[in-house]
């Protein structure tokens, strides 16, 4: 039995302290008198699926055969924990919070993890941990496409520059609709926001077009890396920007020849500037061909959701 006090950001706290949101656990008790809040956890093996199940249930209806779950136990999220004590703590509350989306390699849903394990190579590698990401590319009415530099405090790719934003939909029921890819977008939105500072009315989530979808995987240094299934969403308006210096730590508009020389500057090591292994994947197999979509207004003509690109 926890204690502790009805203020506290309480779903922020238990997943710190245990590594469980606060859907996995039941409150049993809540004292006007006091302000406190007394949790119980459930037994452990209650919380988790098995993983050869040969069938699960999905927790927003969905069926999926050998659904699971690889939550880590308390204690070990908490040595997890420890042992990045050096690690800005907003990445770590990301690390540790966010649940993204496993997928097999057909993008089917079959389970969801912490954002810290599906990023440790170990466990890529040991378990082939595939997750569902997705990268937009924010146009301008100049056709100038939007690029930003990752902060220095990044877990993964710290100060490479890359596309406008990357990141994962969540393991939450907005961001699961399969629909027309409705839940990627959907994530596409919060990020935007969260990491660009885009107000959402700047970006109605049907004003982006999902072009394609890639697979990929690149490690970031001996410990984390990345294997996603990126879908790729292209979208044309003109934005306010106020960028979070906890995810981003430069931002630039460039047209196609500027971009060109982005990238010679890169290859040549000059000035220090890398690029996101997915973005250079995007550039060097669809995104100049795409770009003259953009400019022509026919973007729905490129796009091909049917085909998963392996770009590994």
């Amino acid at each position: 039995m926890l204690e502790i006090p009805i203020s506290t950001n309480i779903n922020k706290s238990m997943s710190l302290l245990t590594g469980f949101p606060i859907q996995n656990w039941l409150a049993v008790a809540a004292s006007t008198s006091t302000k406190r809040l007394f949790i119980s956890r459930p037994p452990l093996k209650s919380l988790l699926v098995n993983r050869s199940a040969s069938a699960g249930r999905h927790p927003f209806g969905l069926r999926a055969s050998g659904f699971y779950s690889s939550v880590a136990s308390p204690s070990t999220a908490m040595g997890d924990a420890a042992a990045d004590s050096g690690m800005d703590a907003v990445q770590r509350r990301l690390m540790f919070e966010d649940e993204c989306i496993l997928v097999d390699e057909n993008d089917s849903v079959i389970g969801h993890d912490t954002k810290y394990n599906c990023h440790l190579m170990e466990k890529i590698e040991s378990e082939n941990l595939l997750h569902r990401a997705f990268s937009v590319f924010l146009f301008n009415t100049k056709y100038e496409l939007l690029l930003q530099q990752r902060s220095a405090t990044k877990v993964t790719f710290p100060l490479v520059w890359t596309n406008t934003c990357c990141s994962h939909p969540l393991y939450r029921e907005s961001e699961l609709i399969p629909e027309n890819a409705l839940g990627v977008r959907n994530a596409a939105r919060r990020k935007l926001l969260d990491e660009l500072g885009i107000p959402a009315e700047d970006v109605p989530v049907d004003q982006f077009t999902p072009l394609g979808r890639i697979l990929y995987k690149a490690p970031s240094d001996g410990k984390w890396g990345e294997h996603e299934l990126d879908y790729l969403l292209f979208i044309v308006r003109d934005v306010n920007v106020n960028p979070n210096p906890d995810e981003v730590a430069d931002i630039k508009y460039v047209n196609k020849e500027e971009l060109k020389e982005l990238l010679r500057k890169a290859d040549a090591g000059e000035g220090g500037i890398k690029l996101s292994p997915w973005f250079r994947l995007v550039v060097d197999n669809f995104l100049f061909k795409w770009w003259d979509h953009v400019e022509k207004g026919t973007l729905s003509e490129a796009a091909d959701m049917k085909t998963i690109h392996k770009l590994t």
